[in-house]
């Protein structure tokens, strides 16, 4: 039985939900009777195994795989189309699909690569996952929630010392802009019923973001498992939250043995009246 009875029947959606933080997301909230539709820009292989132990969790029909490019509006609308024909709308967005430094050079953790030396189609793939591939999500399953008066939007996203850290354009900036965005779309949605939220590990998790190798860490050291993300995905999907946009919350920091308002209060971020990055 989930802490969370709302959860239950509950529509999410999340994308790039085929491994690493997405996956242990989706397997949290099939577990604590959500439904759910689990995108990946590549079909079968490991977006077909979330579904398959999604639904042995949720049950047969509970859980369904969209393959779709975030960064294709059309595709974007279609996952909206295929989740209210399986489920009848989409309560919740969760925008995990993102792609890393990888792309740019698999030492980027170990060498920096400077921004100039970035190959420009590469720079222009991560902003257009990371960025604007959330837009056209978003874009898509706004007019539903606001018409149903309900909704929540939970973009992933990544620390602080990350958008800003030497070495990581155009990763970091992506996540920046993200967390700007979602700023500015919380603001817009006020007294609609549809709820912005952001939410990060709190460091570098052992996910395929970062090289494979025998002493995988991150640029701070130790890696967070990615499971860390299954501590608060719950709650905020979840009534609880309710009227919580435009907060921030650090997975790393939620502690599962006080009472989720609580832990809630002590993984958010502080609120600042102007960001400031320089």
């Amino acid at each position: 039985m989930s802490q969370f009875p709302s959860l239950r029947d509950r529509v999410v959606v999340i994308t790039g939900g085929g491994r690493g933080l997405g996956r242990e997301m989706a397997l949290e909230l099939a577990a604590s009777g959500a439904r759910l539709v689990v995108t990946g820009a590549r079909a079968g292989g490991e977006l077909a195994d979330t579904v398959t132990e999604a639904a042995a969790l949720s049950g047969d029909g509970r859980a369904i795989a969209v393959q779709a490019d975030v960064r294709d509006p059309a595709d974007c609308a279609r996952v909206v189309a295929e989740a209210e024909a399986a489920f009848g709308a989409v309560d919740v967005l969760v925008n995990n699909a993102g792609r890393g430094m990888r792309l740019v050079s698999e030492t980027f953790n170990t060498v920096p690569t400077k921004f100039w030396e970035t190959d420009p189609a590469i720079w222009r793939e991560i902003i257009d996952i990371n960025l604007n591939g959330a837009f056209n999500m978003a874009a898509a399953v706004t007019p539903g929630m606001i018409a149903r008066g309900f909704g929540k939007i939970i973009n992933i996203s990544t620390s602080d010392q990350t958008m800003v850290r030497r070495g990581y354009a155009p990763y970091g900036p992506s996540k920046a802009g993200l967390e700007a965005a979602s700023r500015v779309w919380a603001q817009d949605l006020e007294g609609t019923g549809v709820d912005v939220m952001v939410y990060l590990p709190g460091g570098a998790a052992d996910t395929a973001l970062l090289p494979d190798s025998a002493n995988k860490r991150g640029a701070d050291g130790g890696l967070l498992p990615a499971a860390v993300m299954r501590r608060a995905i719950g709650w905020l999907c979840a009534d609880e939250s309710n009227g919580r946009s435009g907060a921030r919350y650090i997975a790393r920091l939620w502690d599962d043995s006080l009472p989720p308002d609580e832990a809630a209060g002590k993984a958010q971020s502080p609120s600042v009246d102007k960001p400031a990055i320089m």
